[in-house]
C-alpha cells in the first residue's frame, strides 16, 4: 500500500495483474487534494493472498473495507480500474454508507451471457510456463497491442507485476468473469463516474451498460486511453477523478 497527501480519503484499486504501482504517477497528483491510498489486491504486488486461497471479487471487496477499518476511516471515495472497478463496485454495493463517491474506470459488465462465454475460455495472461522462458515473450506479445506503441517502460512495469502475481495473473481475470455483477450493480447508490477508455477494446463496449445500470451515473469517454489508462495518461486520469470527487464531497 502507498499513500500521498492529506484530507478526504480516496481509495484506489488496480487491475489484474498489476499492483498499487499502476497508480504510481496518479497518487501524488491526487495527493495534492486528497488523502490518496493505493492498495495491493491480496495476492498481487507485495501482498499475501487471502487465507484458504480465496479469489473472488466479494472477498477482495471485503479486504478493501478492512483496509478502511485499519486506517480508521468510516467512509471514502473509491476508484477502480478494470478488475479494481469490479471490486470498487462491490464495495459500494456491500457497504453503501461507507462509499461517498465511486469512479469506475474500464469497468467490465458481467452477466450470465459473459459468464457463459468466458467461463472456460483462456484469458489474456494465461501462458504456460516453459523451461526456456519463452512464456515471457508470449506474455509480452499478448499484452503489447493493448499498450501504446513503443512504450516498453509501461510493459516492463506490467511484466514485473504479472510475474509477482504468479497464477493470479490469470485467475484474477477469471474472478471477474465469475462475479454475479447484474445482481449487485443496482445496489450502488452513491454518485458514480464511469470512465470509458476509447482505445480499450475489452472495456469500452461495456461502459454504456455499466452507466445505464447505475442510477444517476455520469459516463465520460476518454479519447486515446488504452488498457493501462491510469499509468498511460496519469494527468488525465487524476484530473477526471479529482474533479468528480471534489464536487461530490466538498473537498
Amino acid at each position: 500500500m502507498a499513500c500521498a497527501g492529506e484530507g478526504y480519503p480516496v481509495l484506489l484499486l488496480h487491475q489484474t495483474p498489476r499492483s498499487w504501482d499502476e497508480y504510481r504517477d496518479v497518487l501524488p497528483m491526487l495527493g495534492q487534494s486528497f488523502r490518496a491510498i493505493a492498495m495491493d489486491t491480496p495476492g498481487f504486488g507485495a501482498s499475501d493472498g487471502l487465507p484458504g486461497g480465496q479469489v473472488s471479487i466479494e472477498a477482495w471487496a471485503q479486504t478493501a473495507l478492512g483496509v478502511l477499518d485499519a486506517l480508521g476511516l468510516s467512509e471514502a471515495a473509491v476508484v477502480g480500474h478494470h478488475t479494481g472497478a469490479a471490486i470498487a463496485l462491490e464495495v459500494a454495493a456491500a457497504a453503501p454508507r461507507r462509499v461517498s463517491a465511486l469512479v469506475l474506470s474500464a469497468c467490465p459488465y458481467v452477466d450470465a451471457a459473459r459468464r457463459e462465454k468466458h467461463g472456460k475460455a483462456q484469458v489474456v495472461d494465461d501462458v504456460e510456463i516453459t523451461a526456456d522462458g519463452a512464456h515471457l515473450t508470449e506474455l509480452w506479445r499478448r499484452r503489447q497491442p493493448l499498450y501504446p506503441a513503443g512504450d516498453t517502460e509501461l510493459l516492463t512495469r506490467f511484466m514485473i507485476d504479472a510475474l509477482r502475481a504468479g497464477p493470479l495473473a490469470a485467475e484474477g481475470h477469471r474472478a471477474v468473469n465469475r462475479y454475479v455483477m447484474e445482481e449487485r450493480i443496482g445496489l450502488v447508490r452513491c454518485p458514480t463516474l464511469v470512465l470509458a477508455p476509447r482505445a480499450d477494446p475489452h472495456a469500452f463496449p461495456a461502459a454504456p451498460r455499466v452507466a445505464q445500470a447505475i442510477a444517476g451515473s455520469v459516463l465520460r469517454e476518454v479519447e486515446g486511453a488504452m488498457v493501462p489508462f491510469p499509468d498511460q495518461m496519469p494527468e488525465t486520469f487524476a484530473a477526471l477523478v479529482r474533479d468528480f470527487i471534489a464536487q461530490r464531497v466538498g473537498a
